[in-house]
């Protein structure tokens, strides 16, 4: 009796698997001609992720539903058995089939040019949760032959477990939502976020995760609500812009800022960046002092110009016709307030090139000739003295 189960049992699986193989081969041969031949986005989708080979499944679940009341209609106990295992199966195939689906819609959304900047991973993500929770629901419903409402009813007690259980989950869909309707971070985007070591672009935004790839080429796992609760940069407002800001300053020795003598004023007209503003300020000057009566024999009389302000007038000209320097957003080259380590001469404009080698590079341009130039100028950097700086003094 055994014997004939088992063999009567291995006839039913091999037609069902020799079904499954015949159509499986047919029909994904001729998808994948039409498929080639129409170019269709969606029907690449759907063959990656296997829409149609789990919809294939369904045929032998089939076979085994219909052929085994007829070849083991004498084993009742064994052919119950059989059919909830197949109907559980044939349900699992659907839903796997409706994943998928939900995916290629995910694919076939990603291909748009607005999906950077509105992805919906997070609300595919939580349609394939709420669909494996359905298909649980009516699997159990099926096998303990209960109403689902009935089993609802009975998960009513277990709210407060459930909500603690998936708590992560309900958090990351609300921030989910509030990331996507408020455009607060998006693939692509340069986050900041130190609370959780994170300094690179954003790789993916989940139900539950977004990944960072740091700069050092890690990868960063923040939870999604963490974005709303916590604070982070976004850097993309910079990219777009069009700028990115330059925002440095030097010290410069207050002891070696002095007023200009003629002999100086006639070596910076010689200066490219300074001729012009040199002999415009100069008969500005003499006018005024001439108008005012003023004794120029007595340096503190009258107007004059100094060395830190020719000098911040040349740092002025040179910025500003940098080939490289973004003249449509903020410039300015100013005096901040003055401390023990001198007078900051601050540097604040924006690069033209948002990439960072090319802004670094600008910056450090600017900042090379500020230095080598400087002496030009009878002025001196305010440097805290080294090691050697002291020893040279008992020398």
């Amino acid at each position: 009796m055994a014997l004939d189960f088992l063999l009567k049992a291995a006839i039913i699986a091999a037609v069902a698997i020799g079904a499954h193989l015949l159509v499986r081969k047919i029909v994904i041969h001729y998808i994948i001609k039409i498929t080639e031949r129409t170019k269709k986005t969606e029907n690449n989708f759907m063959i990656r992720r296997k829409v149609f080979h789990k919809l294939i499944h369904l045929i032998p679940a089939t076979i085994i539903y219909y052929l085994a009341p007829v070849v083991l209609d004498q084993y009742k106990i064994f052919l119950g058995i059989i059919n909830k295992i197949v109907i559980v199966y044939f349900i699992v195939m659907i839903f796997a089939a409706i994943q998928g689906a939900i995916r290629v819609i995910e694919d076939v959304y990603n291909t748009k040019p607005h999906a950077a900047e509105r992805p919906i991973r997070t609300y595919t993500q939580m349609l394939i949760l709420i669909s494996y929770l359905i298909g649980a629901l009516i699997i159990i419903s099926y096998i303990f032959d209960v109403q689902i409402t009935k089993i609802l009813a009975g998960m009513g007690a277990m709210a407060a477990v459930m909500m603690l259980i998936f708590k992560d989950t309900i958090l990351g869909l609300v921030a989910g939502v509030q990331l996507s309707a408020n455009e607060m971070v998006q693939v692509g985007d340069w986050i900041e976020m130190p609370a959780y070591n994170a300094d690179g672009d954003v790789l993916e935004i989940t139900l539950n995760t977004v990944k960072v790839q740091n700069w050092d080429r890690t990868i960063t796992t923040i939870p999604t609500y963490a974005m709303v609760s916590s604070p982070f940069i976004n850097w993309r407002g910079m990219q777009e812009s069009g700028g990115r800001r330059i925002k440095r300053s030097i010290n410069i020795d207050m002891r070696s800022v002095k007023f200009c003598t003629s002999e100086m004023l006639e070596k910076y007209k010689k200066i490219h960046h300074l001729k012009k503003y040199i002999e415009e300020r100069q008969a500005e000057i003499e006018e005024y002092n001439k108008t005012m009566e003023i004794d120029d024999s007595v340096l503190v009389n009258g107007r004059r110009m100094t060395n830190l302000g020719v000098f911040r007038k040349y740092l002025e000209n040179y910025c500003s016709e940098h080939p490289k320097v973004n003249m449509n957003m903020t410039f300015l080259i100013r005096h901040l307030q003055p401390t023990e380590k001198g007078i900051p001469i601050e540097i604040y404009l924006f690069s033209a090139d948002t990439r960072w080698a090319k802004y670094e590079e600008l910056q450090a341009d600017i900042f090379d000739h500020v230095l080598a130039v400087i002496s030009e100028f009878e002025l001196s950097v305010f440097q805290i003295p080294s090691g050697e700086d002291i020893k040279s003094l008992h020398l």
